[in-house]
């Protein structure tokens, strides 16, 4: 991928929907939730102070993480869609 966030702001590949329910009913396109989770694709170099201190991300490249349901912007890149947030929007990372 040929895009690189700035600052704080890190690249989410968002984990795919559920096909079918647990039950083992099969959920159409129109029903199913937007996804919460999702892997970090790339990472910004930090958050900079007003005293121009970067204070580096707490996430990494390859994390697995929980985010806010309408969080991020989203992008399409190479045919693959992707969110654009600020670390502050990721809730934890899933271990």
């Amino acid at each position: 991928m040929n895009l690189t966030p700035l600052h704080d702001r890190v690249i989410v590949k968002a984990s795919e929907p559920d096909e079918v329910s647990k039950g083992g009913i099969i959920i159409p396109d129109t029903a199913k939730e937007k996804p919460m989770q999702g892997e970090i694709i790339a990472v910004g170099t930090g958050k900079q102070s007003d005293e121009g201190k970067v204070t580096p991300l707490q996430v990494k490249i390859g994390d697995k993480v929980l985010y806010g349901k309408y969080a991020g912007t989203e992008i399409n890149m190479e045919g693959d869609e992707y969110l654009i947030m600020r670390e502050a929007d990721i809730f934890a990372i899933i271990k």
